[in-house]
């Protein structure tokens, strides 16, 4: 509790949050855990999904079936990621695309 009563809550981090079930030292990774992470993902969401799906699927044993759904879609949050999505149709005749960010165009951290 913060001043006069207030609850505070600590932000940092907070976008990593997970389900404490699958925090679990016993917890087994299971296909639904990754299915459950990949849900509607965006463009906007595609970094932030990776990285969650990364340390869900560390320690798998090669071949484990949500490794192998894991990689599947961290080469797809990969690319939404920096090439965008298309979603409906092309654009039409005369207009051009909004251009999405490429990898090449993205410092890397400490980089400018």
């Amino acid at each position: 509790m913060g001043p006069n009563g207030a609850i505070t809550r600590k932000l940092a981090g907070m976008s990593q949050s997970e389900d404490p079930k699958r925090l679990s030292a016993e917890h087994e990774v299971t296909l639904e855990d990754v299915r459950a992470l990949m849900g509607a993902s965006t463009p906007h969401f595609a970094l932030q999904i990776r990285t969650r799906l990364r340390a869900l699927a560390a320690g798998l044993p090669a071949g484990h079936p949500a490794l192998l759904e894991a990689e599947r879609e961290i080469a797809r949050l990969d690319t939404i990621a920096f090439d965008g999505e298309i979603r409906g149709h092309a654009a039409e005749q005369g207009l051009t695309p909004l251009p999405s960010v490429t990898a090449a165009e993205v410092p890397l951290a400490g980089q400018h």
